[in-house]
Formats: C-alpha cells, sequence, structure tokens
C-alpha cells in the first residue's frame, strides 16, 4: 500500500507497511462488528471520506484482506473479511485492551464525532430492557459545538430504536444532558453512570424504571470490562 517501503528485511516492517495507512485497522474492524455494506462501514468509521475509504477498500481487497460479494439479482454488495483478516482479530484485540490500559481517558474520549456516535448508539442499544410501549430519550451534549447538539430516540415494542435531530411535538419520556466524553465513556468502560452523576457531567430526569435500568439498555463496548483500564477522572 505504501508507495515507499521500509528498506528492511523484518516481518513487522512488512505488517506496518500493508496496515498502516490510515483507517484501515479501522475499516476491518467495523466489518469484524458486522457492518458490510459500503454506507454502514462508512458511518461506523466516522469521519472517512467516500473516496478514502472506496480506495481503502479495493487496496484491502487487492492485499486479500477482504473479499467484495456482489449480488447483481439484489444490486448489493457486501464486503467480507478472508482467513487472512480473521488471523489480524487478536492482534487487533490486544491492541485495543492496549489503548484501555495505557492511553488516558482524556486523550482516548476527545475526539469522538457525534454523528456516527449516535448512528451507532441507535442500533446498538438494548431495546428489550425498555418498558413494552414506545420510549422516547431526549439527549443534550453541551460541549457539542455543531448545529445538533440535540438528538431523540425513539423506540417502539420489537423495533431497533430511531435516532433524529428534529422531532414532532411528542412526550418526552427520559432527559439526558451530557457531554461526549462523559458519554464515551460509560461505553468504553472509562467511567460509570454514578460516577458521572456525581462528577456534574451526567444529569438524568424523567421515567423512574429508564433511569433504574440505564445500566442494562446502555451498550458498552466490548472492551468495557479489560482489567486495569485507565478511568476518567471522578471530578473535574
Amino acid at each position: 500500500m505504501p508507495s515507499r517501503p521500509y528498506g528492511t528485511i523484518c516481518a513487522l516492517s512488512k505488517a506496518c507497511e500493508l496496515l498502516e495507512p490510515r483507517w484501515t485497522l479501522l475499516i476491518l474492524n467495523q466489518i469484524w462488528s458486522g457492518y458490510t455494506r459500503f454506507n454502514d462501514i462508512r458511518r461506523a468509521v466516522g469521519n472517512i471520506s467516500p473516496g478514502v475509504l472506496s480506495k481503502r477498500l479495493a487496496e484491502l481487497e487487492k492485499a486479500g484482506l477482504v473479499e467484495r460479494v456482489e449480488d447483481r439479482a439484489k444490486g448489493s454488495v457486501d464486503y467480507i473479511r478472508t482467513q487472512m483478516a480473521l488471523d489480524l482479530e487478536p492482534v487487533m484485540d490486544a491492541l485495543s485492551i492496549w489503548a484501555q490500559r495505557h492511553i488516558d481517558a482524556e486523550v482516548a474520549l476527545s475526539d469522538g464525532d457525534l454523528g456516527s456516535m449516535m448512528w451507532f448508539l441507535g442500533k446498538a442499544v438494548q431495546t428489550e430492557k425498555f418498558p413494552p410501549r414506545r420510549v422516547v430519550i431526549r439527549l443534550h451534549f453541551v460541549d457539542e459545538p455543531g448545529a445538533y447538539p440535540t438528538w431523540w430516540l425513539l423506540a417502539d415494542p420489537g423495533s431497533q430504536c430511531e435516532v433524529c435531530v428534529q422531532i414532532p411535538d411528542v412526550d418526552v419520556d427520559l432527559y439526558v444532558e451530557t457531554t461526549k466524553v462523559s458519554w464515551n465513556a460509560l461505553f468504553l468502560g472509562r467511567s460509570t453512570i454514578a460516577r458521572e452523576i456525581d462528577a456534574g457531567r451526567l444529569f438524568v430526569t424523567g421515567d423512574a424504571v429508564l433511569m433504574r435500568t440505564m445500566d442494562q439498555w446502555l451498550p458498552r463496548s466490548v472492551y468495557a470490562k479489560a482489567e486495569g483500564i485507565r478511568m476518567l477522572p471522578a471530578a473535574e
């Protein structure tokens, strides 16, 4: 992939030449997470442009790490990992756990894109833990400088959450006010709901059942239970 090789006869250097280009490991990680369509991969990865993603996917296919599967009848294209990519899973696991243990929480949590974060939340929130009725949650991120600091989650029984930046006049069950860093800390196991409330970075009010069960329906990273995680400071 790089235009100029490292110039050393070393197994690690060859691996770096293949995997170092920006976005490569994140693309593989999102395909690993189950996102196989181009637009889903782009949303899951974050700030990658369509042109760069298209180039990286072509490079990964050429390198033998992904396979492009086209269904002409449906007009769809999926990208799936080859055995070569599957063999990378222990390495990617180890890197993620290393980051949880050794990168300060403030650094690890500071760059999250809110749109990507909310798109993922809508897919991952555990709606089966909600009461058996329509649930509406309003989230306001006080540190979001963009045009959409406020988002809504709407979930009907048996359905995936809808994520909205504008919403008709409906009753809100739960109000959440927080920061992106605080919210991401909960997902990555870098803090807890109680610690964020005590620190004044998380305010929750509304339906008592939704508040009581927040730990159950809020999604967590698979690395949230890694040992020795560097936690977000309990108070600013």
